[in-house]
């Protein structure tokens, strides 16, 4: 049977990739008719929907597997409750009952710890920010679906990768980066954060799964963007506070490690970038000065 991703974005289209190389059929979600075009010149299968707008979910396709990927575009007019917990709880009404596996995408922002310590999929989740929050509840309500029993929760740590090196072009430019020099860096390169979708996808079910999905090596934020700017040839880096009230300032207010044990005990697999030495010095060299991103 067919693979189905909601949310074909960074992460989901290198899912797609994956799969294509396998021969699966993937149909993928978009509320773009312009996208689903160039979806369907890749050989995807696109669906014009919005998990915002349950009547556009209706005959969805047989999938035996679903990867549940969406994040909130702020550009976009929904808001990100409606994106993370209205629009899953749309799309698990949409699917068949008859879904093998359903993978969903979560975030490590679901930890509030400010003390640098470890966590895992044990430690509480007291999320101080609205992602983290809605995350959470996401969670809960998918392991309270029926779904639920096959599902796989993924809480990425930040991805990074090609176009997405975080502050590279302040670095390049000399800039004060607007972050503490003090803090971890949890991270994921978005090669290894999708093809550990593809080998949760072989996990047996049920039952549910929870995985933290992080490279080996939390990095101290001043060591990242000095090993950054060491890359790119640039000077070393400058720090200033983040603007009050900032998406930096926010972040910057945890303080943890993530720790990978679980999914390096249950999941066969090898990290092609094991931390952010190798994922850093791969993208820059393949892509230069212009592999930049987002923040963090």
């Amino acid at each position: 049977m067919a693979k189905l991703i909601f949310g074909c974005g960074y992460l989901g289209a290198r899912v797609a990739r994956l799969w294509q190389q396998r021969g699966e059929q993937v149909h993928a979600v978009t509320r773009s008719a312009e996208t689903a075009s160039r979806w369907r010149f890749a050989g995807l299968s696109p669906i014009v929907a919005d998990v915002t707008q349950p009547a556009s979910l209706r005959d969805l396709p047989l999938a035996d597997t679903v990867l549940y990927a969406v994040g909130h575009d702020r550009a976009a007019a929904p808001t990100m409750h409606e994106v993370y917990v209205a629009g899953l709880t749309n799309a698990l009404a949409a699917l068949a009952s008859g879904i093998g596996r359903f993978i969903y995408i979560s975030s490590t922002s679901v930890y509030g710890q400010t003390d640098g310590s470890w966590v895992n999929e044990d430690s509480p989740c007291e999320p101080r920010r609205e992602n983290g929050r809605l995350c959470l509840q996401a969670e809960t309500l998918l392991a309270q679906h029926p779904l639920g029993r096959r599902s796989v929760r993924l809480r990425l740590a930040g991805l990074y990768g090609p176009g997405r090196i975080p502050r590279a072009s302040a670095i390049l430019a000399g800039e004060p980066i607007a972050a503490p020099q003090r803090g971890h860096l949890n991270l994921i390169h978005v090669d290894d954060a999708a093809r550990v979708v593809l080998a949760a996808e072989e996990l047996a079910v049920p039952p549910a799964r929870l995985y933290t999905v992080c490279d080996d090596l939390p990095v101290v934020r001043a060591c990242y963007y000095e090993e950054m700017a060491r890359l790119l040839g640039a000077p070393a880096p400058t720090f200033a506070p983040p603007p009050p009230d900032s998406p930096a300032r926010r972040r910057a207010e945890t303080d943890k490690q993530v720790s990978n044990s679980r999914l390096r005990q249950d999941i066969d697999i090898q990290l092609k970038f094991p931390t952010y030495r190798e994922g850093l010095a791969a993208i820059v060299r393949e892509a230069g000065a212009n592999a930049t991103g987002e923040n963090r």
